[in-house]
């Protein structure tokens, strides 16, 4: 049985260093933090299971993966470990021979699952109705930043009061490139008006009493209590949810993917072409639409 409190995955003192190596190796390429978070994670699995990485162990260890995962969280794990063998075969190829070359088969998804887990319009413009209702303007302004900017919840931790007033803050991305996240006007005069009425002038936007940066794991807990709250889906209600529904609605409204590729920071044009596709309800609403035959 796969043991899931990462606390109490201690491996042995040769897959200990094995898995620091490869945390180190992660930061140096400039990985985001909750990425690194989640192949360590991945990895503690895999090692909580086999003491040696071999392509045998390693497809025993897809096996069991679809046993336990849902199967977009079995992606991520074989992309997790697909990621480490890169990165033995970088550092320690004469050690593990057996494994240059060698990577995990991700499992084929139906184009629509991934669709299907993006919050509605609906769902969020409700959302955001009952924070305002419930005077919850912290929780209100999370929500309405990352759903009209369409940030990263690790990016939207670093926004401060300072940008309200030029309308948008650059960022280092992968790869050492600045993207520019930019802020509407309507958005900044309604974020200023409420940062004024708390007295804030400066620093963080989204910070904790310590004045501190809210933690990402800390939006995502609540961001599902408020689904329960408000009888909202929880499985669409999560941090990147709200930057697909950016996407989603840009397209609707402007139709410009490359533009919209390089709001997001994506690299490759490839990447946002996934928003072009419909989920399973919006198919069935075409559908219902066009045929009348």
């Amino acid at each position: 049985m796969i043991n899931m409190n990462k606390k109490e995955l201690i491996l042995n003192e040769q897959n200990e260093t094995l898995v620091s190596n490869f945390i180190s190796y992660m930061k140096r390429k400039n990985m985001a933090a909750n990425t690194i978070e989640a192949y360590e994670f991945s990895l503690r699995l895999y090692f909580g299971l086999y003491d040696n990485v071999t392509p045998g162990n390693l497809k025993l260890f897809r096996s069991v993966l679809m046993q336990k995962f849902q199967p977009a969280t079995v992606n991520q794990r074989i992309h997790a470990v697909n990621h480490f063998l890169l990165f033995l075969e970088t550092y320690h190829n004469q050690e593990f021979p057996d494994l240059t070359h060698f990577r995990l088969k991700a499992l084929k998804l139906p184009r629509n699952s991934f669709q299907d887990t993006i919050i509605s319009n609906e769902d969020c413009l409700k959302l955001q109705a009952c924070l305002k209702q419930e005077k919850q303007d912290f929780w209100y302004f999370i929500v309405r930043f990352l759903v009209t900017t369409g940030v990263r919840v690790s990016e939207l931790t670093q926004i401060k009061v300072e940008h309200l007033s030029c309308g948008y803050l650059d960022l280092y991305s992968k790869g050492g490139k600045i993207r520019r996240i930019y802020i509407t006007d309507a958005l900044s005069k309604e974020a200023l008006e409420w940062c004024h009425s708390q007295g804030k002038n400066s620093g963080f936007l989204f910070a904790s009493k310590s004045g501190l940066p809210i933690t990402v794991r800390g939006i995502q807990y609540q961001l599902k209590h408020f689904a329960l709250q408000y009888d909202l889906n929880p499985a669409t209600v999560y941090p990147h949810s709200f930057r697909h529904r950016f996407a989603k609605n840009f397209l609707q409204r402007c139709g410009d993917i490359a533009l919209l590729a390089d709001l997001l920071g994506h690299e490759s044009i490839e990447t946002t072409r996934i928003y072009l596709t419909s989920s399973s309800s919006e198919q069935q609403l075409i559908l219902d639409e066009i045929v009348t035959w």
